[in-house]
């Protein structure tokens, strides 16, 4: 594993396993106690994924001492709206049946993030958040915490791969010090419709999936890859016994399209 270093000296794995979309009763439980099993330890989940649980149990499953793990969530934006950021926080922690997280993000910028913003600045100081960051933000909602003379984010965790690298923001992000969390870094899986991946996984002895992910690490983001099948989980780890040439990370960049696939934050 490599680590990426936040402003407040905090090391991140840059490799997370995502849980979006998976189910709380059978699929977290499973995807985790294995995740943690074959050396993952970084998981990022959310409330409104509705699997706090279910993590929970598989990191009690797994044996793997809470301390070992990087553990982040976010506060949804009903809550963001209703002023609850603190009481969200806590029903988060009572669901994963920890006392601390790592990490804690505001999921998408809403109304109220201002005051949400410094709810989560106050659980930092007061010791039970690790990091504070935000998801979703672009540089225009960054700007209303700045406007506010509060703390910058420490993470960013936003929509970025192949097809949108967002080098402008993510240049803008580097200046101010706010480390880069790439969510669907495998492009919801459209990445295997590329003919490039195919043709760099043959010359690497790899998968087109840990090229993705081999070219994220190298320019310095952190990906959350998700999947619930055991050979998938163990093959997104497998990405640090190789390099991409510098011809080959311009190639992949160059296929950028700047389409989205997701949600536009300014859409939300």
């Amino acid at each position: 594993m490599e680590f990426i270093t936040l402003s407040n000296g905090l090391k991140i794995p840059q490799i997370g396993f995502g849980v979006w979309k998976v189910d709380n009763e059978t699929e977290a439980p499973a995807a985790v106690e294995e995740a943690l099993r074959v050396g993952y330890r970084h998981i990022d989940t959310a409330a409104v994924y509705k699997n706090e649980e279910g993590v929970a149990k598989g990191i009690t499953a797994s044996g793997v001492p809470r301390e070992d793990i990087f553990l982040t969530s976010k506060i949804w934006n009903d809550d963001i709206r209703a002023g609850r950021t603190k009481e969200a926080f806590q029903e988060s922690l009572n669901r994963l049946q920890t006392d601390y997280l790592d990490l804690c993000l505001l999921h998408w910028p809403v109304e109220g993030i201002v005051e949400a913003w410094r709810a989560l600045i106050e659980l930092y100081e007061e010791g039970k958040i690790k990091a504070i960051g935000v998801s979703n933000f672009k540089e225009h909602h960054l700007d209303k915490l700045q406007d506010a003379g509060l703390m910058t984010p420490m993470v960013n965790q936003i929509e970025l791969h192949p097809q949108l690298p967002q080098q402008e923001f993510v240049d803008y992000l580097s200046k101010k010090g706010i480390q880069i969390e790439a969510w669907s870094p495998l492009m919801q899986g459209k990445f295997m419709e590329i003919d490039l991946f195919h043709k760099l996984a043959e010359k690497y002895g790899k998968s087109p999936s840990q090229i993705v992910l081999r070219w994220h690490l190298q320019l310095g983001r952190i990906a959350l890859p998700k999947s619930v099948t055991p050979s998938r989980i163990q093959e997104n780890l497998d990405v640090f016994d190789f390099e991409l040439s510098s011809e080959d990370m311009s190639a992949i960049t160059a296929i950028a399209t700047n389409v989205r696939i997701g949600t536009d934050p300014d859409k939300i």
